[in-house]
């Protein structure tokens, strides 16, 4: 063999190598991320061996942290669900029912003759409980406490008074809600001989509308990318690493939570992913290349700051799982770019709290939903 044939050889064997190896990287990288084990083989290996001894034999169970068993938790949803069942998380008493406020409801009085019972009264209650896009509600003056209270059975009520929003994330009340309105007030007002007094239409539509105006100008949702930089991950990995900082899985498959501290008080932040990878038949081969935080300012009150702990969140994520920070518009953003937006929330709340909505209130969620 020439010489020429031995290089051409050797030329030919370190190139099939080099394919090779470039294969085998461009394979691992395209395999997501998975989660780490929760404990070591050495400690796995005593715990089984913990088993044997305790009790003659081991159920087969692998104990890891891995996609498999994620999946086998129902999409998440077992470890926790929104906002409605945070006190049970908490351990505290389910917050009471927000009541209707004339800030941003409007309040037709119902006059009773005689006390009359909560059952008959929700009997009276108009099948349908929406106007248009807002919610028709009904509150009665306990005969009793003296107080308003939505309608319970078992109770006797001296008075009601009908409301519905002025404006909500849907828009102001129109024309046409406002008359459906006055439709279902004087048909539940007709079962106990009531005259209501309704308020000039005009009036009430101007009033939702200077409404809708300052909660259009004043609504926030902001969000952040984490976008991977190198390798994707798996719906375990992303877990794995949020629930390091207090996320728990929500109700939805793809999102997890941060849960307020108060009870019956909305979460604080949210995670998202796409939620096919989370529900995929396989999660370790379940791709994802971008995660989403998510703040809805007006529900989360501004003493918990809420804005700087999604900022840190954000930065403690993208350097644990090798990603970068975004806007919803792809562009980078960095500590600079936060105190911008932060400056930008302060003069929000103020406005807010101005106005007797405060981020956080019951007023401030129900209307800026």
């Amino acid at each position: 063999m020439s010489n020429l044939q031995i290089g051409l050889a050797i030329s030919g064997a370190i190139i099939l190598i080099g394919l090779l190896i470039h294969g085998s990287w461009t394979s691992r990288k395209s395999v997501p991320r998975q989660a780490e084990p929760l404990l070591s083989s050495q400690e796995l290996d005593a715990l089984n061996a913990g088993a044997v001894s305790g009790s003659g034999e081991t159920n087969g169970s692998h104990l890891s942290f891995n996609d498999e068993l994620l999946a086998a938790q129902g999409s998440y949803a077992s470890l926790g669900t929104d906002a409605q069942n945070q006190g049970s998380i908490s351990g505290g008493k389910t917050a009471r029912p927000l009541m209707m406020d004339a800030l941003i409801d409007i309040l037709i009085l119902i006059e009773l003759e005689a006390p009359v019972s909560g059952e008959a009264a929700l009997q009276a209650f108009p099948q349908s409980r929406r106007v248009g896009t807002k919610i028709f509600a009904v509150e009665g003056l306990n005969a009793e406490s003296g107080e308003w209270e939505l309608l319970h059975n078992g109770q006797r009520y001296s008075a009601f008074q009908c409301g519905v929003q002025l404006a909500n994330r849907g828009g102001p009340l129109n024309e046409i809600e406002f008359s459906e309105f006055v439709m279902k007030t004087q048909s539940f007002a007709d079962h106990f001989n009531a005259t209501p007094e309704f308020p000039d239409m005009i009036e009430v539509i101007s009033r939702a509308r200077e409404l809708d105006h300052f909660a259009t100008q004043h609504d926030a949702q902001l969000s952040f990318t984490l976008m991977a930089q190198d390798s994707a991950w798996s719906p375990g990995y992303v877990h794995q690493h949020a629930a390091h900082f207090g996320f728990i899985a929500g109700s939805i498959a793809g999102r997890m939570v941060i849960p307020s501290d108060i009870p019956g008080n909305p979460h604080l932040l949210s995670l998202s992913y796409d939620s096919r990878a989370a529900l995929a038949d396989d999660p370790t081969l379940a791709a994802i290349t971008e995660i989403s935080l998510l703040l809805d300012v007006t529900h989360v009150p501004r003493s918990q700051a809420p804005f700087p702990l999604m900022c840190q969140l954000a930065q403690q994520l993208a350097s644990d799982m090798d990603g970068i920070i975004t806007d919803d518009n792809g562009q980078s953003l960095n500590e600079s770019s936060m105190q911008i937006i932060n400056r930008d929330l302060e003069q929000l709340y103020t406005a807010l709290e101005q106005r007797d909505l405060a981020a956080g209130s019951p007023q401030a969620r129900r209307l800026f939903s």
